[in-house]
């Protein structure tokens, strides 16, 4: 995974990138859905490439306290700017979505809410317990902020209790200050560190192609690991706008498998790797502890008596 690419060379988008358009009586259900309640979900305002998948199978990951974040991420297409106020009946509005799409599990996630004084935890514990209340039967994922690594507004997420919390490293620790302008590697270390004390199912994001080595990487992933990490999606960047950061290479399908064989051997719980991944991709199998695992070490044995 070699790290050098001339600025002024775009690399070709391969074909193992292409994904299909989103169709189907599914897709147009929960579109429906999202705009009758006026939902923001990260599918959209992020381009997922599994927005047609994910949605065709009736789930999406809703975006909480607005469409507009603080901060201006070098790689994320959401807005960036001064957010309009909190809308208190957005909670309701996200568990009654769900109630609808009877979805068993659903994933919310937010913008940065840096102006707040609680950096938005309070609204984060207030739409988990909406969910829960609508929904006691579905299981939860939240991707949350790193509220600046502050303890007393991290319990309020670990009060609520989801089955599994995330927060997303994104990138490796020499191009964090380029690729996530106001956050920080260790800080986001931090962050998972205190979920993990607090007893929860933890989770992290890699994008891959941004100029990082082999050997960062898999770093990254030690660290994750560190800091008590059970679950780790890694994927492809992809360049959302001409205004944002360049793809620098493209991450070939077996190199996304050896990562993945990497990520186990480093004694992770459940590694998600491959071009197209997203964070929250097949993200409802990620909540059993062990079923990762257990898939990985089937085919490692089934590999073994081929070519035994």
């Amino acid at each position: 995974m070699e790290e050098i690419i001339a600025d002024e060379i775009k690399p070709k988008k391969p074909s193992w990138l292409r994904v299909k358009l989103p169709i189907g009586e599914e897709y147009k259900q929960v579109r429906n859905l999202v705009t009758t309640h006026k939902l923001h979900t990260i599918c959209e305002s992020g381009n997922c490439p599994n927005m047609g998948e994910c949605w065709g199978e009736g789930t999406a990951t809703f975006m909480i306290l607005g469409n507009i974040c603080t901060r201006s991420c070098g790689f994320c297409a959401v807005a960036t700017g001064r957010p309009l106020p909190v809308d208190w009946d957005e909670p309701q509005r996200v568990a009654e979505a769900i109630h609808l799409m009877k979805v068993k599990h659903a994933v919310i996630t937010s913008v940065d809410r840096d102006e707040l004084k609680d950096g938005g935890a309070e609204f984060w514990h207030t739409t988990i317990k909406a969910v829960r209340t609508l929904n006691p039967q579905t299981t939860l994922e939240t991707l949350i902020p790193d509220f600046k690594a502050q303890k007393e507004n991290i319990q309020r997420i670990i009060d609520a209790a989801p089955e599994v919390v995330s927060h997303n490293i994104e990138t490796v620790e020499r191009l964090t200050r380029t690729v996530r302008i106001q956050a920080k590697y260790w800080r986001s270390m931090e962050t998972l560190q205190i979920l993990k004390q607090g007893g929860m199912r933890t989770k992290s994001g890699i994008m891959l192609g941004l100029g990082e080595t082999k050997e960062e990487v898999v770093q990254t992933m030690t660290d994750l690991r560190d800091n008590g990490v059970d679950i780790i999606t890694i994927g492809q960047y992809l360049q959302p706008t001409p205004r944002h950061l360049k793809v620098q290479r493209f991450i070939t399908p077996p190199e996304f498998a050896e990562l993945r064989d990497i990520g186990y051997n480093l004694g992770l719980d459940y590694v998600e790797s491959g071009p197209l991944v997203r964070s929250s991709y097949h993200s409802d199998r990620q909540v059993i502890p062990g079923e990762g695992r257990k898939k990985w070490l089937l085919e490692q044995e089934q590999k073994k008596q081929t070519f035994s």
